[in-house]
């Protein structure tokens, strides 16, 4: 019998020489390839070692590949090797409107440059009522649309200005005169506007603290991590009235969405149950008359626990909201009611995962939940009210959903289907939750998924992939307040740079009366004191 051959003790170390031993003879090209494959044989041995990965985790990071980067159904069932042909999929027992072109892709136009500064350019030598020039007889007149030059310069993040005040001495007593600075430079060297920017860059465009330093020494303009820090931390505390209103208008919305991703927090207090040892920031999005809210919370709670939190002050007289999350128990906030919908993308994803293994049964499925959204996107085309948009779904979606309920019972009692294999499992998960996937046929404002808090929690995950982790609670919580207030900006189309620039020049007045301080109203508010001066 011919015995397995002892496992070689190689330290990465040694690989590293060995690669330098021959880079002469693989060329720079060659040397670089396979400097990148060990380096990710360690990273693979480095994750089975520690048991950070399961085996269906590492199958899918060393087999997906590029493929696995879009979850649309054509391209999913292309990648299963079955050729799609795009069908027409308005619905046939529907009336629907005419549907309005798509804005298209390319340059954008003027309009679309906000935040820039407008400067009005007037004729140098015509005016208004001038005789033309040209055919000498005619009269100009002022055109209401001007023509448009656009140009964009680059500058460093946070920029400065060296104010050189001229000083005079008498050369009898001595006094000294000191030029006064420009009106409106202040007294403080970091101006709001820098506050802003440095807040924005880490938290809402993941630029860790060391990055910007670095960036900004580059650019001989220095502004050290230790200050950055210093300088958000004192913001967020004159920045709380605003965040506990947020949570405040949140807790009565009509709707919630809620999920979590893992954290790390260097120092962070022992957990209250020996069984809760890990860390998460939670993500909670709340619509209330049409206004979404973002907030953001990181600890050892789940997501249910920071919803109920929130929850508890919702105003009793209100009916409780239509809460979305997926099928995790965790998620819920059990002392409190909801009437809990579950994330149709969770279900289809399950599918997608196994469409390779099983090409036929999963094109049904998505080409099926492939439909159901296409409704969906015709309601916000059409621009529908709930109600409206409850009876679209009634007509149009349940027909198809019923259908699809009939073809997954019947794979698993006609056992066509063994229920532990990939397929089957995700046929039982669609079955197990089957009311709670389809409460958009019941309930108005019911949403199909879950997809607008995982798309909050990328924020999240950017922080935690360019910082690596949170060093305190209390850099948490900085953290989430700063996510919180970007990202309702974005969800509200507020401008979050003079959002937060505008709460830090009027600490008093938010302290004061933080509800009319919030992303979608404080503009409002500015005009009413610029209307008072």
């Amino acid at each position: 019998m011919q015995l397995a051959a002892s496992p070689l003790e190689v330290t990465a170390a040694e690989l590293e020489a060995l690669l330098d031993g021959v880079r002469e003879a693989l060329g720079e090209p060659g040397y670089q390839k396979l400097k990148a494959a060990v380096r990710t044989l360690g990273y693979l041995a480095e994750l089975l070692r520690e048991r950070k990965i399961t085996f269906e985790g590492l199958r899918e990071l060393l087999l997906s590949g590029a493929e696995a980067s879009t979850e649309k159904t054509q391209q999913v069932l292309k990648n299963a090797g079955i050729e799609t042909q795009k069908k027409n999929q308005e619905p046939s027992n529907w009336q629907a409107g005419g549907k309005p072109a798509r804005s298209g892709h390319g340059r954008h136009g003027a309009d679309a440059y906000r935040g820039a500064k407008k400067v009005k350019v007037p004729h140098p030598s015509l005016h208004s009522g001038d005789r033309c020039p040209g055919c000498g007889k005619g009269k100009v007149y002022v055109l209401e649309v001007p023509g448009v030059l656009v140009r964009l310069v680059g500058q460093a993040p946070i920029t400065g200005t060296v104010y050189e005040l001229e000083k005079l001495r008498c050369n009898l007593c001595l006094e000294v005169f000191t030029a006064e600075a420009p009106a409106g430079v202040g007294e403080e060297k970091y101006d709001a506007t820098s506050i802003s920017m440095m807040a924005l860059l880490k938290y809402g465009g993941g630029m860790p603290f060391y990055r910007l330093e670095g960036l900004q020494q580059k650019l001989q303009i220095p502004l050290p991590a230790s200050t950055q820090w210093g300088i958000v931390k004192e913001t967020a505390e004159r920045l709380e009235p605003v965040l506990e209103e947020l949570i405040q208008q949140a807790a009565q919305g009509e709707v919630v969405y809620n999920d979590d991703t893992g954290m790390k927090v260097l120092i962070l207090d022992a957990p209250d149950s020996p069984e809760r040892t890990g860390v998460f920031t939670s993500g909670i999005i709340s619509t209330r008359e049409g206004q979404r809210m973002a907030l953001f919370f990181t600890g050892r709670q789940h997501a249910g626990e920071n919803l109920a939190d929130v929850l508890a002050r919702r105003a009793a007289d209100l009916a409780p909201p239509i809460q979305m999350c997926d099928a995790l128990s965790r998620n819920l906030p059990k002392p409190l009611e909801v009437i809990l919908g579950n994330c149709l993308a969770h279900g289809r994803r399950r599918f997608v995962k196994v469409a390779q293994n099983f090409p036929e049964q999963c094109r049904f499925v998505l080409e099926t939940l492939a439909e159901i959204y296409h409704n969906d996107e015709l309601t916000r085309d059409q621009a529908m009210t709930p109600e409206q948009r409850l009876a679209f779904h009634q007509t149009c979606s349940g027909p198809v959903m019923e259908k699809l309920h009939a073809w997954l019972t019947a794979q698993l009692q006609e056992k066509k289907v063994e229920p532990n294999s990939g397929l089957g499992q995700a046929i039982s998960y669609l079955l197990n939750h089957w009311r709670e996937l389809t409460l958009f046929l019941r309930q108005p404002k019911a949403p199909l998924d879950n997809n607008v808090c995982e798309r909050a929690l990328k924020k999240v995950i950017l922080h935690r992939k360019n910082a690596l982790f949170y060093k305190s609670q209390n850099g948490a919580q900085v953290g989430d307040l700063f996510m919180s207030l970007i990202h309702t900006c974005e969800l509200s189309g507020a401008n979050p740079f003079e959002y937060l620039t505008q709460l830090q020049r009027h600490a008093s007045e938010l302290s004061a009366s933080p509800r009319d301080w919030l992303p979608w109203n404080y503009g409002a508010r500015l005009s009413q004191l610029d209307t008072a001066a």
